[in-house]
């Protein structure tokens, strides 16, 4: 192409980037573009977000966009011929998500097998969907879920307007709505641990710009926001 882009302060070429990122990184992608935008004057960051599943899905349709993190590195890893080499930039753990001062007494994933309790759980094929399956199942927990929900944000969402009593979520999930939900913390040994690959996309038509984001995200800048959310490092 010849033409030389227009590059910012930091050496990145400027360009309107979309990122599709993995519902639980809604807050934390906000303010963590926000401070790209300011590193990189010219830059646009545009984010889509919803379940790593919904992201995949819309990669494999062609969906016009620069870059990709999903919650899980499967999801990742199913999309290798259209995406370039990921990097994971933060982990997660799942916490179970109850009403605000824990209204029914939930205190460990065993009480959520009690069929009185109304639990929400993300659907299997969403990634935290899979990690919640995974540790109830490790544990020989059967919960019957009241519905099964396409994101993480949604399964939050029903605990908070009460219409569930309870749901696993992502820590980083329920620290964005503690005026409304409490968190119940699943010990380490009945846990799973989410890892969030990012990596640019090859239909992107900013291919070093996209690149130059992702790889942003693994600086001390970037992860210092993500750690401030509760993420943990990679």
């Amino acid at each position: 192409s010849g033409s030389k882009a227009a590059s910012s302060a930091s050496g990145a070429p400027k360009a309107d980037l979309t990122v599709l990122a993995a519902a639980s990184l809604t807050d934390v992608f906000k303010e963590a573009g926000a401070a790209y935008e300011k590193e990189n004057p010219g830059t646009k960051v545009t984010f889509s977000f919803a379940g790593s599943q919904e992201l995949a899905a819309q990669v494999k349709q062609g969906a016009p966009a620069d870059a990709l993190v999903t919650a899980d590195t499967r999801t990742m890893d199913g999309l290798t011929g259209e995406t370039g080499t990921p990097a994971v930039i933060a982990k997660n753990r799942l916490v179970i998500a109850v009403g605000e001062g824990n209204p029914e007494k939930v205190e460990n994933l065993k009480d959520l097998s009690d069929a009185k309790l109304k639990v929400v759980l993300a659907a299997p094929e969403v990634p935290v969907g899979r990690y919640s399956k995974q540790i109830l199942d490790a544990q020989k927990i059967e919960v019957k879920p009241v519905s099964q929900e396409p994101n993480v944000r949604a399964v939050l969402s029903k605990v908070e307007l009460g219409e569930a009593d309870a749901g696993i979520v992502y820590r980083t999930d329920a620290a964005t709505a503690t005026d409304k939900v409490d968190a119940v913390d699943i010990p380490d040994a009945e846990n799973a641990v989410a890892s969030y690959p990012a990596a640019t996309l090859k239909g992107s038509k900013h291919s070093e710009a996209a690149a130059a984001f992702v790889a942003w995200l693994s600086t001390p800048a970037a992860q210092k926001i993500l750690q401030g959310a509760g993420f943990q490092q990679p």
